[in-house]
């Protein structure tokens, strides 16, 4: 067994013991006696419908941000890119937000609205990226600048037209990122779309390399063409803009789980995804735990993915800056 196989199988288990734990801690403690499940209906509910949903959309949500964060910054030759470098999330928020002010009532609008917005920006990305004659990752670089400008402005208006007492704080709290709502119907919703994508990355994650390559380099190789990296953009959009419309906007994961993952395993992606996969999973499911337990009232998903996410940020940087 190699030395990535064992972490990746301890980061595993790790992964599997936090999955269990966090169905006994939240606000409603939950004891480890599980004969008193069967004389507590309404605490067997309280697992069955709201903790293992949650827990379970946590890891797909980590895992999806993750893989499509990896995918981003071997694509674009970049360590600090993530979703957010198309404009996804922006055109999310744009929808979510939309939804908000239009249905307020109404979580399916909210949700369709968000992600079909995610996909459009990611259509509208690569329909100028094409007028541009340039070089096709600057293109797209440029265009998705373009399209997170102009619905970071729309959000702006839809804010401001928003009912400051009623709509603008839903408007808020959605931005900043929350699994509080997330039953089994949202959890279908999310794994439908997500896990054929990320099958497919899993089984496509040898060749993920080749991208990382010159253009000219892997193009006399015969490796690389546009409609191949465009379905691969496309796949990481989709996964992105399908947890966005569940979750909101959680920050960071896509961003510092694959430079983590890389510290762990090295810069080969078939190594880099697997870890990718956990570590989101992990992340974003310890998150959620401390979102649920730390006040009494439930703190924003986002905001402490990104105070966590900020953090390891700068240990990886110090790591680098000591290795150098």
């Amino acid at each position: 067994m190699t030395k990535n196989r064992r972490k990746l199988i301890c980061c595993l288990a790790i992964l599997i013991i936090t999955a269990i734990c966090s169905l006994f801690i939240g606000r409603f403690q939950v004891p480890f006696d599980l004969g008193s499940f069967s004389q507590n209906e309404l605490l067997a509910n309280l697992v069955l419908y709201l903790r293992i949903p949650r827990v379970l959309t946590a890891c797909i949500v980590g895992m999806s941000l993750a893989t499509a964060g990896l995918v981003m910054q071997t694509v674009f030759r970049n360590p600090l890119a993530d979703p957010g470098v198309l404009g996804v999330s922006q055109a999310a928020g744009f929808g979510a937000s939309l939804g908000i002010l239009l249905f307020s009532s109404s979580v399916a609008a909210i949700q369709s609205l968000a992600f079909g917005m995610g996909a459009l920006a990611l259509v509208a990305v690569m329909l100028i990226s094409r007028w541009i004659k340039n070089d096709h990752i600057l293109s797209l670089i440029l265009a998705g600048i373009a399209v997170s400008a102009l619905f970071s402005a729309a959000l702006g208006i839809v804010k401001y037209l928003a009912d400051p007492i009623n709509q603008l704080p839903n408007i808020v709290f959605w931005l900043l990122g929350s699994l509080s709502n997330v039953g089994w119907s949202d959890l279908r919703q999310v794994a439908l779309i997500s896990l054929p994508f990320l099958a497919f990355f899993w089984f496509y994650r040898w060749r993920l390399n080749i991208h990382a390559l010159d253009k000219e380099i892997a193009f006399s190789l015969g490796l690389k063409n546009k409609n191949e990296l465009q379905f691969i953009l496309f796949a990481a959009v989709i996964v992105t803009s399908a947890v966005i419309s569940v979750s909101g906007i959680i920050a960071w994961v896509g961003l510092i789980i694959p430079n983590l993952a890389r510290v762990l395993s090295g810069a080969d992606s078939e190594q880099t995804l697997p870890f990718s996969m956990v570590l989101g999973a992990l992340f974003t499911l310890i998150c959620d735990d401390l979102a649920r337990t730390l006040l009494p009232g439930e703190i924003p998903l986002g905001i402490l993915t990104a105070l966590l996410g900020s953090f390891l940020f700068i240990l990886l940087l110090v790591r680098k800056k000591r290795l150098a």
